[in-house]
Order: structure tokens, then sequence, then C-alpha cells
């Protein structure tokens, strides 16, 4: 699997190379600010590009704004943004860029069997979300709910959607059979209103009609 990483720091830089060659990619650019990600993207083409949210020059937003870039001109590419903090703006801006896209927090990323696992759902289109993510944007829903309708147990069933797991996943996390994970999935679609269409991933978009209330 071919990456391209965007790191400011070079220590990081340098040591998520080692990291991403372990979880057995091929790092084919490795560079330290937004413009640079785009180049290298256009470039290279990699499978996935793993992006800081804050690079040069204003250290806010420039890394999320190049991925969005890179997932608008080649949506093959997949995104996996790293940050140090839960920002969940940021999280929902790259939700409704679509599947492929992924948001760890870089304590996260040591491990490198949660980070290879990512890789592989991103590289797939799968959506991934660090679970600290996931209970900061549950903890700052607003007050109106679309998603309030939902059963207790439909509401963990999706945030463990939110996380990028699979039924198989969410089955074995809850202790309940498939079968029962997709009736629950099933109920979730209809509570939320998502018919069935051949242009809309469902499941993301039930991700983010949860993290945008």
């Amino acid at each position: 699997m071919k990456v391209v990483l965007a790191e400011d720091s070079l220590l990081l830089r340098e040591g998520l190379v080692r990291l991403l060659e372990e979880a057995d990619t091929t790092v084919v650019a490795a560079v330290g600010d937004g413009e640079a990600l785009v180049e290298a993207v256009a470039t290279h083409r990699p499978a996935v590009a793993v992006v800081d949210v804050r690079m040069p020059p204003s250290f806010t937003d420039e890394g999320l704004r190049a991925a969005l870039e890179v997932r608008e001109r080649w949506p093959a590419t997949g995104i996996l943004v790293l940050s140090q903090y839960v920002e969940e703006t940021y999280a929902g801006d790259l939700l409704a860029a679509g599947g492929g896209v992924g948001y760890l927090l870089k304590d996260r990323v040591s491990k490198l069997a949660e980070l290879s696992d990512a890789l592989v759902r991103v590289a797939a289109g799968g959506t991934v979300l660090d679970p600290e993510v996931v209970k900061a944007l549950l903890t700052h829903r607003r007050r109106r709910d679309p998603v309030a309708a939902l059963s207790p147990r439909e509401r963990e069933v999706l945030g463990l959607m939110a996380e990028g797991r699979t039924n198989t996943a969410i089955g074995r996390a809850l202790v309940i059979s498939q079968g029962a994970v997709e009736k629950h999935i099933s109920a979730i679609f209809t509570k939320l209103d998502l018919t069935p269409s051949g242009d809309d991933h469902r499941r993301v978009k039930a991700v983010l009609a949860w993290l945008r209330t």
C-alpha cells in the first residue's frame, strides 16, 4: 500500500515514517505542509494520505483543508487525519467528504495494530474514528437531536459504526449475533429516513446525522 505522509514536525514525521513502514506500507513521500501534500498526491497517487490537522503557516486547519482538496481532486485516495486533540468541527468536515476517511488521535497511532487496521479500512473505503473523538462528539450534541428516536442499543450500534467497526466487530463488542446487529442497523436507517440509494452511502450518512446533532 502506497502512503503519503504530511506532518510538520521533523522528528514526528521520521517516527511516523518508520511506524508506517512497520505497518506494511510504502511511504512514497513525507512532507511538511499542505501544499506539498497536494503535490505529492498528484505525483504518487497513494492509496492513503496520512495528514496532520495543524500545519504551517498558521497551524490551524491547513492539513485538513489540504486533505479535503485531495479528496475533491482524487476521490479514490483515502484520508487518515491525525490530531493531538479532539476537534469536533474538523471531524465533522472530514466525515462530510464521504467514505474512505479516518480521524485518529496521535496517541492512538503509536499502537501498530490499530494503525494498520485503520489504514486498511480507510483504503478500502471505510470510515475510522478514534473512540475518544466519538465520545467528544456525543458529549457536544445539541439539544435538538434528530436521532432521539433511537433506542439505547441502537445508539451503541451507531457509535461503533462511527468508529468504523464492521457488523461482525459490532456483534463481538456488544455480545450479540450478527443478525441482531443487522436488525439494529436496519432500524437506524428507517428511523433516520435513510432509504437505499445507489449514490449514497447510508452508513456514512447515519454516522453524520448522529455526529452533527
